[in-house]
């Protein structure tokens, strides 16, 4: 049975860690020199999306593995 504390523990890790991913993927758009979304959306960069989301993917693994030791 899961335990309230372990619940707690579980939601809190998930929240710290959506929190650094989405902070994360803020800080590498804004290092970026281009207009992401905008070239992603006006533009149809495919490269570009097919990038961000591989950046957004390597990110999550990192931010998994830092927290589950």
């Amino acid at each position: 049975m899961l335990s309230l504390t372990v619940l707690l523990a579980t939601l809190l890790y998930a929240g710290i860690g959506l929190f650094i991913f989405g902070f994360g993927f803020w800080l590498w758009d804004k290092i970026t020199p281009v207009d992401l979304w905008g070239e992603i959306c006006r533009n149809q960069n495919i490269a570009l999306a097919i990038f961000a989301g591989s950046i957004a993917i390597a990110l999550a693994i990192i931010i998994a593995a830092a927290i589950h030791g």
